[in-house]
C-alpha cells in the first residue's frame, strides 16, 4: 500500500532531518513507528502527507509510493484524494466549531453523498461519546474527547491508510487504553494504521509490525515480539533494566545508544 523508499530530508536547505529511510505498510495492517523525541517521527508523516512546504522542508532523496502511484511531492489535497488522512500530534481539532462542524469539515474533500453518510455513521458508532455531543463546542471537551474527534474527523474522508501522530500524548492510561482499542477497531473494518507513537508498549501491543527510529535513521524492524524482546527497546522504550545497569534514561549517553542501535 505504502512504501517509503531511502527518504532524505531536508528543512530549511541546512538541516538534513531523515537520513535515507524505508518503511511499507501492507494493506490491512497496522504498523507502529516508534521514537523519542526529535527521532524524526513527524517529519516523516508530513513527507507523506504533503506538509513539507509548510514548515520550510523538502525532499532531497528517495521516493514514496502509494498502491503504486509515485507521491513524492504531491500537494495535501491529492494525497487526501488519493486515501490518506492523518491525525496530527495534538489533535489540532477546530476549538471554536462544534463536534458536528468539525466532521463536516472532515468529508470536505469526500464529494459522493452516500460515502459521507457512510462515514458519518461509522464515527458516531466508534464514538458514541460523540454521538451525545454533537452540538457541543470542541474547544471545550476534555483532550481524550478532542482525540476521538480528531480521529473521527479524518475517517470522515473515508481513507484506506490512516496515520495517526502520537494519539496517546497526554492522556491518562484508561483513556490510552480506550484509543488503543479503537485503533484496532478502525483496522478490522478494513483501514490500514501508520501509528506514530512513543508509548511503545501500547503502539506493539496491536501492531502487525515495527520500525524504531532514532535520530533520523531506522534503526531496527521486525515483528512486534522481536521489538519487544530487544534489550534496547526494552530500556529505552519500555523502561525494563537489567540488575545494576543505570535506570534513568537521562543517564545513558546518546553515543553509546547509537553504537548499540547499529551493532
Amino acid at each position: 500500500m505504502l512504501s517509503v523508499s531511502n527518504l532524505e530530508v531536508v528543512y530549511n536547505d541546512v538541516v538534513l532531518v531523515l537520513r535515507g529511510i524505508s518503511l511499507t505498510v501492507p494493506p490491512g495492517k497496522i504498523v507502529a513507528l516508534l521514537g523519542a523525541n526529535g527521532a524524526g517521527k513527524t517529519t516523516t508523516m508530513r513527507a507523506v502527507t504533503g506538509l513539507l512546504d509548510v514548515h520550510e522542508g523538502d525532499i532531497t532523496k528517495g521516493q514514496i509510493t502509494f498502491y503504486d502511484e509515485d507521491i513524492t511531492r504531491k500537494g495535501p489535497s491529492h494525497i487526501v484524494k488519493r486515501g490518506i488522512s492523518q491525525v496530527m500530534e495534538g489533535r489540532r481539532i477546530f476549538a471554536e466549531m462544534s463536534v458536528d462542524e468539525n466532521l463536516k469539515a472532515g468529508a470536505f474533500v469526500n464529494t459522493n453523498r452516500k460515502h459521507v453518510d457512510e462515514a458519518f455513521t461509522r464515527v458516531m458508532t466508534l464514538f458514541p461519546l460523540l454521538a451525545d455531543r454533537r452540538k457541543s463546542v470542541a474547544g471545550y471537551m476534555s483532550g481524550g474527547e478532542q482525540q476521538m474527534l480528531a480521529i473521527g474527523r479524518a475517517l470522515m474522508q473515508d481513507p484506506k491508510l490512516l496515520i495517526l501522530d502520537e494519539p496517546s500524548l497526554g492522556l491518562a492510561p484508561k483513556l490510552v487504553q480506550t484509543i488503543r482499542d479503537i485503533v484496532v477497531e478502525i483496522n478490522q473494518q478494513g483501514t490500514a494504521v501508520l501509528l506514530i507513537e512513543q508509548n511503545a508498549n501500547m503502539a506493539l501491543s496491536i501492531a502487525h509490525h515495527g520500525y524504531v527510529m532514532e535520530t533520523g535513521k531506522m534503526v531496527m524492524d521486525g515483528s512486534p515480539q522481536k521489538l519487544l524482546k530487544d534489550a534496547d527497546v526494552q530500556e529505552f522504550y519500555l523502561g525494563l533494566h537489567s540488575e545494576g545497569e543505570k535506570k534513568n534514561f537521562r543517564d545513558v549517553k546518546h553515543y553509546k545508544r547509537r553504537k548499540r542501535w547499529l551493532s
